[in-house]
């Protein structure tokens, strides 16, 4: 509807008007009375303007420092690239972000099968991105305005920021500056190095003039001469040598756990890689601020009557903090977002249920109040110093440092605030949920009652029918390469989940997850996990085989077949067959499984556990 002049959209919550988004098209750059654009911001997933969508967010920082900010979601790559030329040229730069997911983990399942769908497109539609979508948006656009400088971020590009092993072409690649040929690469999560880029480049309308900025890499030809610097094996070392390559992964990895780090180069052919330091820790207040800007939280008009899966799973919850001390070898979270975590104000997080409840669409119920592991709110080092000195890449495990502040209490504190008001009838937790914090003994008995008393609101008040956990495994070898606690405390864990619910005459339900192939894992390790789980009763679903993704501990290990802390061997299953031989076990309940199952036992000369798994 138009209303003198100016299209009007009649969203859930409110009426807004199409420039309350940012403009995605020429016309609404008219409607905004703009002829130019200071940055253009391309992404690989559809546009919802919601604090859980990277690309909106960085739009919304950009438009907080007052610049005229465009964004153009799932441009089309093939053909006349016209959707690359709409917005014409900016009067900054062009900045790119594959998404909230790697493009190859987006489309390819751990088989290297092309997937059919895709959670962040228009009903969940695949499709509508290139594989490596950073690297090709990059070339476009170097293409068709050589002289614009170009900026590339999210977590794409963050985690392929060094030289790093590909799983979908099954080789080594180069860090992903040489291939895009960006400009500047922005790593982790960007609000504070996008604020300052653009106020050096209003200053200097250079671009080599940020290479100095903190947590941004750069290409250059000179090699750098600081003392300072760290230097990684050459790209062509690494490649030829499995061992370096493993080298390399313990100083990046052992570097981003460190409060206080160094920068970082590595040769690439004739030109250098480096890599800035990044910014301290962001501060929960300047996190709040992130939150606090001015969303629509819907997805753009242009997708009126489309749904998009990402969205509608986050539509009525909200995150708690930031980052991630769990340090668990296959996950990501810890290199993109950082291993300290940053919590918003229980004022801020209560002002966005508010806002949530104002939906028509809502009934009462948020489907999550979390973040990375739902129980690590407001949990930081006792003493900064002795943090600033550590290394360590969990702060949980092989046990729970004793400077850790692991205090639920305030978690407590707002879980109750927020079932206080009158439109919410339950929160619950999506969230995964670290139980060996919720086990660890403390010195300190007021935390050990805490931990019971969060024990018991979560499983009492906020499972909604189905509490996630992930085990991972049952062997504590694996386990242990893992960076996973002893399935020993799941088995505790589970326990007081099943004592609680008989108490309070619930009939609710445990979902252990768990991963095949992960490096260390071999085939027999598999069956004593069915074994273990077929005697807890669990007919396992969810499940999934280990997919390699750049910059993990566990893909390293998958790649070169050494551990980089000890450079021991260590198997990891390579080839589809073996893959097979293990996924197998997960369903020793289907009749089509039992066959492979039993020779498989036979020829691992584990004839003991034939009976355990496969009678009755």
């Amino acid at each position: 509807m138009a209303i003198n002049g100016i299209i009007c959209i009649f969203a859930p919550t409110m009426n807004y008007q199409l420039s309350d988004w940012l403009p995605t098209t020429k016309k609404e750059l008219e409607i905004r009375g703009w002829d130019e654009v200071d940055v253009v911001l391309f992404s690989g997933d559809a546009y919802v303007d919601h604090p859980s969508f990277g690309a909106a967010v960085i739009g919304r920082v950009l438009e907080a420092e007052g610049l005229r900010v465009a964004i153009v979601p799932q441009p089309d790559w093939r053909g006349d690239y016209r959707d690359f030329k709409k917005m014409g040229r900016p009067r900054l730069f062009f900045a790119i972000s594959a998404g909230c997911m790697d493009s190859m983990v987006n489309h390819y399942t751990a088989n290297r099968r092309l997937r059919s769908n895709d959670a962040y497109s228009p009903n969940g539609k695949a499709g509508f991105r290139p594989d490596r979508a950073t690297t090709v948006y990059s070339n476009i656009l170097k293409e068709l305005y050589p002289d614009v400088p170009v900026v590339i971020g999210g977590i794409e590009a963050s985690l392929r920021r060094f030289s790093h092993y590909d799983y979908w072409s099954d080789s080594y690649h180069k860090s992903i500056l040489v291939d895009s040929k960006a400009d500047l690469l922005i790593y982790g999560m960007g609000e504070e190095p996008v604020r300052a880029l653009v106020k050096r480049l209003q200053e200097t309308n250079d671009i080599k003039a940020c290479y100095d900025l903190p947590q941004i890499g750069y290409l250059t030809p000179d090699k750098p001469q600081d003392e300072s610097f760290l230097w990684l094996h050459a790209h062509h070392q690494a490649e030829r040598d499995k061992r370096k390559a493993a080298e390399n992964f313990k100083i990046i990895e052992q570097e981003s756990n460190k409060m206080t780090q160094q920068p970082i180069a590595q040769q690439c052919s004739n030109s250098y890689v480096v890599m800035n330091p990044p910014y301290a820790t962001m501060s929960g207040e300047a996190l709040d601020q992130v939150y606090e800007l001015p969303f629509t939280r819907l997805p753009h008009p242009k997708y009126k009557g489309k749904q998009i899966p990402a969205f509608d799973m986050i539509r009525f919850s909200v995150n708690t903090h930031r980052g991630c001390f769990g340090g668990c070898a296959f996950c990501t979270i810890s290199m993109h977002q950082g291993k300290y975590v940053v919590s918003r104000s229980e004022e801020s997080i209560l002002k966005e249920v508010k806002t949530i409840s104002r939906d028509s669409d809502f009934k009462g119920y948020l489907s999550d109040l979390g973040g990375p592991s739902a129980n690590m709110y407001a949990m930081k080092g006792l003493d900064a110093d002795k943090c600033a000195k550590c290394r360590r890449p969990s702060c949980i495990f092989p046990s729970v440092c004793r400077n850790l502040d692991a205090d639920h209490r305030p978690l407590l504190s707002l879980y109750r605030k927020v079932d206080a008001l009158p439109s919410i009838k339950k929160s619950f937790i999506g969230s995964g949920v670290r139980y060996d914090l919720l086990l660890h003994r403390h010195d300190n008995e007021a935390l050990n009652q805490a931990n019971r008393e969060y024990t018991r609101e979560l499983i009492v008040n906020h499972v909604s029918g189905r509490l996630k956990v992930a085990p991972e495994h049952t062997s504590d070898a694996v386990l242990n390469v893992m960076r996973k606690p002893s399935f020993k405390l799941f088995k505790e864990f589970k326990k007081q989940f099943d004592t609680l619910n008989d108490r309070e005459q619930l009939r609710q339900q445990i979902i252990p997850y768990f991963i095949s192939s992960h490096p260390g894992c071999l085939p027999e390790d598999m069956a004593e996990l069915a074994v273990e789980t077929k005697a807890l009763n669990f007919q396992l679903e969810q499940v999934q085989d280990f997919t390699p993704t750049p910059m993990t501990l566990a893909t390293e290990m998958y790649y070169t077949g050494l551990d980089p802390y000890t450079l021991k061997p260590i198997y990891a299953a390579r080839h589809a067959k073996d893959k097979l031989a293990q996924r197998q076990f997960f369903f020793w309940y289907k009749a089509e499984s039992k066959q492979g199952i039993r020779q498989s036992l036979i020829q691992m000369n584990r004839k003991d556990l034939v009976d355990k798994l496969l009678k009755r």
